[in-house]
């Protein structure tokens, strides 16, 4: 006999538990990832050498790009630019 305080997961005829439950969806505050970017970008600008572990400036080569694809489109290509001079600069400079 099925406990009256579980549900029987395998009857059909049961609701799906998650199909009153809204999408949630993610979306970046702008400003923020301004103020992030070029944060970053001006790390770059200052330094004379690569101011990052390997294996962190590879994540930023990763990185950078894909934030700032949550700013408007021309403003995100100017600063993927910029910030992919600033590591080809730095990476000469090693």
């Amino acid at each position: 006999m099925p406990s009256s305080r579980q549900p029987d997961l395998f009857r059909a005829d049961e609701p799906e538990l998650l199909e009153d439950r809204p999408e949630r969806v993610y979306r970046a505050d702008p400003h923020d990832v301004r103020r992030e970017l070029h944060a970053l970008l001006a790390k770059a600008r200052a330094a004379q050498t690569m101011p990052w572990p390997d294996h962190e400036a590879g994540m930023w080569q990763v990185a950078f790009p894909q934030m700032s694809n949550w700013l408007p489109p021309d403003e995100g290509d100017q600063l993927r630019f910029a910030f992919a001079q600033e590591m080809q600069r730095l990476a000469k400079a090693a």
